[in-house]
């Protein structure tokens, strides 16, 4: 690149770059993903206010209260520890087959997984289903690939932004689902209280609204998402090893209806080049630059999930051992008001906070906020103790929620930073598996520990601190690996 040459009439100050227009989202396609993205949340979500009372009523606990949050993290850590099996396969065979296949396939094992969870009266059950919840799910990093192909430079930042909304859509009404119908035929005696099959199976009709939304969003992508992959093989093809000099040529990752539907032909160009690269084998995927971002990701992971773990928890748990004594309504009202929110502020100003600060700064403030964001744990029970359910702790507890609301910005910018990681566009889904891996794999930790280190706080008042500091601990770890990220993100071969 030939430089500039510079004499007595160059001026001192140079003109300010024009900044890059962003392209339109192509919104027809975009919404199709937004909206297929609503079922992990709902799946996953559904239970987190009435697992406490689930744990109880299987009887597997022995009455003994101090253990219902070892459960409770234990099923929600089955999800992750099988996901974690089987992620990385899936999303490198989405790089060979299309993403297509495999969400097809990951929302039938999400409706499937659901329906069994609601049918089970034994522990033994639950932990089958969330087994299977898990091990056919591979959707994660596969919509994150998709969402990459159907972006550029320009619009990434303004569509991670949006990301948030099913999410937050899934966490708030997910909650709100499983509070309120929830033993249905005790909340709603005129209606449901002459089934005796809502008697028996009392968290079904929560579980089934999830797995039918499930089943409604297979088919939606079966009849509607079209494919980003541009060059693709059969699954039969793949397993046989013949797709070296296969390719299947898709007309276009997205149709072209108007301006807000269609890549700019800049970017067009750059994804044609790229469709000619070839997804790279595991062993050239394991560059720094890969691990580092996905590291971070796991974690920031690591701590969310166990914070999302606990909190349901000390919300159930009595005042006098230690949380707030909240009924599972309740409960649900405030994980549902925090994702309205939370979603909200992610649309309005995420791509906004990031045009002006960029993905460093914003990343590392949002760990930072972690460290208050657990300290309100132990004030609240604190408050509890002394004033009850005063003005003052619900307060506190939006502190709590607009914290947690800053924490998620982190989300977006570690996708931006995966993305900006893959070695070639080819190899984008291989990149977000490997990234996925190492997530599932601190979210099946996560909240067992989380859960299983709040128990133990409760049970000795020693130790009542214990759990704070392992999730504060947590905290550093992910301000320590934030320092590993560059200013500028990495410079895309794709």
């Amino acid at each position: 690149m030939s430089q500039q040459q510079v004499d007595e009439e160059t001026p001192l100050l140079q003109p300010a770059k024009q900044k890059k227009a962003r392209t339109p989202l192509p919104w027809r396609q975009f919404s199709i993903i937004l909206f297929l993205q609503l079922a992990e949340p709902l799946t996953s979500q559904v239970i987190a206010p009435f697992a406490p009372q689930l744990i109880r009523d299987i009887g597997i606990t022995d009455g003994d209260e101090t253990r219902v949050g070892y459960y409770v993290g234990l099923m929600v850590s089955l999800f992750f520890a099988t996901q974690a099996l089987t992620v990385l396969h899936w999303s490198r065979i989405s790089d060979h087959i299309g993403r297509k296949p495999v969400i097809l396939t990951g929302l039938f094992g999400l409706s499937i997984s659901m329906y069994c969870f609601g049918l089970s009266r034994t522990f033994y059950g639950l932990v089958l289903s969330r087994a299977l919840n898990g091990a056919l799910n591979g959707n994660i990093g596969v919509i994150k690939s998709m969402m990459v192909e159907l972006t550029d430079s320009s619009n990434l930042a303004q569509a991670y932004a949006y990301m948030p909304i099913a999410w937050s859509s899934g966490g708030a009404i997910g909650p709100l689902i499983g509070g309120s119908l929830s033993r249905p035929a005790d909340r709603f005696p005129n209606i449901f209280g002459h089934s005796q099959f809502m008697k028996t199976y009392p968290y079904f009709l929560a579980c089934a609204v999830p797995a039918t939304f499930s089943l409604l969003a297979w088919v939606v992508t079966f009849l509607f998402l079209q494919e980003t992959v541009p060059t693709r093989v059969t699954l039969w093809q793949l397993l046989k090893g013949k797709n070296r000099k296969h390719s299947a040529s898709l007309k276009g990752p997205v149709a072209s209806t108007g301006s807000t539907d269609s890549l700019s032909t800049e970017d067009t160009s750059q994804r044609a080049k790229a469709g000619g690269s070839k997804p790279l084998p595991l062993r050239s995927l394991l560059i720094p630059r890969v691990i580092i971002a996905a590291g971070n990701y796991a974690a920031l992971s690591f701590f969310d999930i166990a914070f999302r773990a606990v909190q349901p928890v000390f919300f159930a748990t009595p005042v006098e051992l230690g949380g707030l004594g909240l009924d599972p309504p309740r409960i649900g009202n405030i994980l549902a008001i925090y994702g309205v929110i939370n979603g909200l502020f992610q649309i309005f100003f995420f791509a906004d906070l990031h045009d002006r600060f960029g993905s460093k700064i914003i990343y590392s403030v949002s760990m930072a906020v972690a460290i208050p964001m657990v300290i309100t744990l132990p004030i609240l029970n604190a408050v509890a103790r002394v004033q009850g359910l005063s003005l003052t702790l619900w307060a506190i507890v939006g502190l709590q929620l607009v914290l947690s609301m800053i924490l998620n910005l982190a989300y977006s910018c570690v996708f931006i930073y995966i993305a900006a990681a893959s070695p070639n566009q080819a190899s984008l889904g291989a990149t977000n598996g490997i990234a996925q891996l190492g997530v599932s794999i601190v979210r099946t930790i996560g909240p067992a520990s989380a859960t299983s280190t709040f128990s133990l706080s409760i049970q000795n008042p020693h130790h009542a601190w214990i759990v704070y500091y392992y999730m504060i601990a947590l905290v550093c770890i992910g301000i320590c690996t934030s320092l590993l990220l560059p200013r500028q993100l990495w410079k895309n071969t794709h």
